[in-house]
C-alpha cells in the first residue's frame, strides 16, 4: 500500500475515532500539509506510530478544551495532575482506535505510551506533517498533528 493510501487511512481513521470516543457534536475540518518546526501552544499529546508507517500522532489544545472533553466523558471536572493524566489516557484512545480501524484496511499500526507536552514546544525533524483541525461543540477547536517518518 503507498504512503498517501496510508495518510487517507489515518485521517478517516483519525475522523472515525473522534465521533466514536467522544460524546460531543464535532465538525473535522480539512486537512492540511504543514512544514516544520509545529509550534503547540499550550497543552498537547504525542504518540508514536509503528509498524507500516512510522511517526507521530500529536493532540493540540489547551487545558480548558482537554478539560471540557473530560467533564462531557467523566460528568467531573478536571485540572492539575489529573487533567494531564486524563489528556495523556484522550491521546490513547484517539491512537488505539485509530489503530483497530487501520487494520481493518490493511495497515498496521501500533503505538507508544503518551507524553503529554505542557507550555510553548516546537516540534521539528519531521519530512511530512499533517493536520487535522476540528472543532469540538461545548470544548473548542484542537489540531491533529501526524508527523510522518521516511524509511
Amino acid at each position: 500500500m503507498s504512503t498517501s493510501k496510508h495518510i487517507q487511512t489515518i485521517l478517516n481513521g483519525t475522523i472515525h475515532s473522534l465521533k466514536t470516543i467522544l460524546p460531543m457534536e464535532i465538525d473535522v475540518k480539512s486537512p492540511s500539509v504543514i512544514v516544520e518546526p509545529y509550534i503547540q501552544q499550550e497543552m498537547g499529546v504525542l504518540i508514536g506510530l509503528v509498524g507500516d508507517l512510522k511517526g507521530r500522532i500529536i493532540i493540540d489544545g489547551t487545558p480548558d478544551i482537554f478539560g471540557a472533553i473530560g467533564s462531557a466523558m467523566f460528568g467531573m471536572p478536571l485540572d492539575g495532575a489529573m487533567l494531564e493524566s486524563f489528556t495523556g489516557e484522550f491521546g490513547n484512545m484517539i491512537a488505539g482506535n485509530l489503530c483497530t480501524y487501520a487494520g481493518q484496511y490493511e495497515l498496521d499500526l501500533d503505538i507508544t505510551p503518551p507524553t503529554v507536552m505542557v507550555g510553548n514546544t516546537k516540534l521539528y525533524g519531521f519530512q511530512q506533517a499533517f493536520t487535522l483541525p476540528a472543532s469540538i461543540k461545548g470544548a473548542g477547536n484542537i489540531s491533529i498533528l501526524y508527523t510522518i517518518d521516511e524509511d
